[in-house]
């Protein structure tokens, strides 16, 4: 029953203002992963990563997703830096990805949670805190990922024949 009631929480991409912050990023319970956006209004990559984060919060409802304007969070904070994402949990930084070349060519949504899940299980669809779940959720995360890759490789095909 807790568990359901964490995962009503979240499912959406909230936005915190600097006094929000240690609150609602490095108070947050131990078992939440938090992916923190800095952005600033009008710049399009921000913009697109926004977008991104909004999927996989709805996909992933178990992870926190915040959003906050960078000069809110940071002082001075270099627009060449934007868009950036902070992940968070137990109250630590675990990982930071500036600018979006962090994800590829293209930043799409499969693409951001595979960078995600690299090196922790980031996303968390709320069904269980079990390995076997974090397994399950990173698997699904990587198909998803190759089959848009293999999706968008057979849209772009131009129906040419292969030369021998």
């Amino acid at each position: 029953m807790r568990e359901a009631a964490k995962v009503s929480k979240y499912g959406s991409v909230m936005q915190i203002s600097g006094s929000d912050f240690v609150r609602e990023v490095s108070q947050a319970p131990q078992d939440v992963w938090v992916v923190v956006h800095l952005y600033k209004e009008g710049l399009p990559e921000c913009g697109l990563l926004l977008r991104c984060l909004e999927e996989l919060a709805v996909k992933y409802p178990a992870t926190k997703f915040v959003e906050i304007i960078s000069a809110d969070c940071i002082p001075n904070y270099p627009d060449r830096n934007l868009p950036t994402l902070l992940v968070y949990n137990s109250g630590a930084v675990k990982a930071n990805y500036v600018g979006l070349h962090s994800f590829g060519r293209r930043c799409t949504p499969e693409g951001v949670a595979l960078v995600l899940c690299q090196s922790d299980p980031v996303l968390n669809d709320g069904q269980s805190g079990s390995d076997q779940s974090q397994k399950a959720v990173l698997e699904g995360v990587r198909w998803r990922f190759i089959e848009k890759v293999v999706t968008e490789h057979e849209d772009r095909d131009d129906g040419g024949s292969p030369s021998d």
